[in-house]
């Protein structure tokens, strides 16, 4: 396991990855759609999400076969993503909420 990003709710992304690239020197904008973004500041992956759409959240990223065991444990469902990432959030005390996440580009074929 190991830190993946952080994730912010915003109401404009846009916006969002336009601040983000001007105030932090050497920002590099990894992906931006109109619902979500992912930028990397200073060796940060950040995301920015729309309100409704994802909770605000730390993602820590596994194998496929953790992910299936830690799902299995929390009882969770696994969730696929439109980038192909499957995923679980888990709730924590107060408004702690953790993503766990594997990527397409570790599964065989893909």
């Amino acid at each position: 396991m190991r830190f993946d990003h952080v994730a912010q709710q915003v109401p404009d992304i846009a916006e969002a990855v336009a601040w983000q690239v001007r105030t932090v020197p050497g920002s590099t904008v990894l992906h931006q759609d109109p619902t979500w973004a992912l930028v990397e500041s200073a060796g940060v992956r950040m995301a920015f999400v729309l309100p409704g759409q994802h909770p605000p959240h730390v993602a820590f990223r596994v194998s496929d076969e953790e992910l299936e065991v830690l799902a299995a444990e929390h009882g969770a469902q696994i969730a696929t993503h439109r980038d192909a990432t499957r995923s679980i959030y888990l709730e924590g005390p107060g408004s702690l909420a953790t993503e766990i996440i594997s990527y397409p580009e570790a599964r065989p074929g893909s």
